[in-house]
């Protein structure tokens, strides 16, 4: 039976991929790729042999009419973004919307994803929390964060390594220096990493060493009197 299978892939270490996303994409008859260089060496690591095209944010909007036609047309498609969960920070919502709005099976494997490591890595409580990937960069940035400012559970954000100083310090005027963080970074990789401690204390390990590889962000909510 036809339908879309969002299947996720390794974030960093290639043993996560699961025996069943490797069944799914060699059965597929389409990959949708976030990077058809990148993915095409997982691909090539597990001799699949799928084809595959490119499906990224500069293109989404226009290739999901095409690829929508082809699964009601008959065909199984399999989308993957570079790492992770797609449709979690990466391309994926708007064809997933678009198959259910035509009548169309949309099946999601389970799988990796950075943020949920991350979290029960922190020690802050994972009870309840609100994932909310990268933060404006500029416009609308310290609108969201005054809102959060009263966010009372875990808060999780992703950031890249060039710009991780800037927004540990934007935390720290908005939330106060002693709000509790962790950073995790290159999760599941040789160099992992997580660094827990107030957000002044997170700052100035940073600031002494230079962040590389992705990285996660989970903050603590703020304390009801």
């Amino acid at each position: 039976m036809s339908k879309l299978y969002i299947v996720p892939t390794p974030i960093g270490n290639l043993e996560d991929m699961t025996f069943r996303a490797i069944t799914v994409l060699k059965q597929a008859d389409l990959i949708l790729a976030e990077d058809t260089r990148t993915s095409g060496k997982l691909l090539k690591h597990f001799e699949i042999n799928t084809p595959m095209q490119s499906h990224h944010m500069h293109n989404e909007h226009k290739t999901v009419e095409s690829v929508v036609k082809r699964i009601a047309a008959g065909e199984t498609v399999a989308l993957i973004s570079d790492a992770g969960t797609p449709a979690i920070s990466d391309p994926g919502f708007l064809l997933s919307r678009a198959c259910i709005e035509n009548q169309i099976e949309v099946e999601c494997l389970p799988g990796a994803t950075a943020f949920v490591p991350a979290l029960v890595n922190s020690g802050l409580p994972n009870d309840k929390f609100v994932f909310e990937g990268f933060l404006p960069v500029k416009k609308g940035r310290q609108t969201r964060l005054t809102f959060l400012a009263e966010e009372s559970r875990t808060m999780i954000f992703y950031e890249s390594p060039h710009k991780l100083l800037k927004t540990l310090a934007d935390l720290k005027q908005y939330f106060g220096e002693d709000r509790p963080v962790s950073v995790s970074r290159e999760l599941s990789k040789l160099h992992e990493e997580t660094v827990r401690g107030t957000l002044h204390e997170v700052e100035e390990f940073f600031k002494r060493k230079a962040p590389k590889g992705e990285i996660v962000i989970v903050l603590g909510g703020k304390k009801n009197k």
